[in-house]
């Protein structure tokens, strides 16, 4: 896992791996996140932010491709992390990119308002 410290989420129902390759961190998200999740999504959220500044990445990929559902406290765990991206230093910013399934609505729904956030840091790729 290169020189990011990320360790895993491991929680009932959901599942968060980080790895870095150069300048890209890629988060996979597998099962489901919901409300007895979302403190923990919050914290590993806030530590990819402040590894993505420390480590000086340019890009966050954010695989949903394995995540079944995720509930509106989860979404705003996302909310917070943009927030907080779109708020640093051009020399810390990094861009998030989304990588979804787009049969699942819920992904292709939330991912569009998550963009609408912040369009000039957010990509969705279906």
């Amino acid at each position: 896992m290169s020189a990011l410290e990320l360790p895993a989420l491991e929680v009932p129902d959901l599942s968060v791996e980080a790895t870095c390759h150069g300048e890209v961190v890629e988060l996979r998200l597998s099962g489901t996140a919901d409300m007895r999740v979302s403190e923990a999504l919050e914290r590993v959220l806030s530590r990819v932010h402040e590894e993505a500044q420390r480590s000086e990445v340019k890009q966050v990929r954010v695989d949903l491709r394995a995540l079944e559902f995720m509930n509106s406290s989860c979404l705003k765990s996302f909310v917070t992390w943009i927030g907080n991206a779109r708020d640093v230093s051009e020399k810390h910013r990094y861009s998030i990119h989304f990588i979804s399934r787009s049969e699942i609505l819920w992904q292709r729904r939330s991912l569009h308002a998550l963009r609408c956030f912040a369009v000039d840091l957010i990509s969705v790729e279906c």
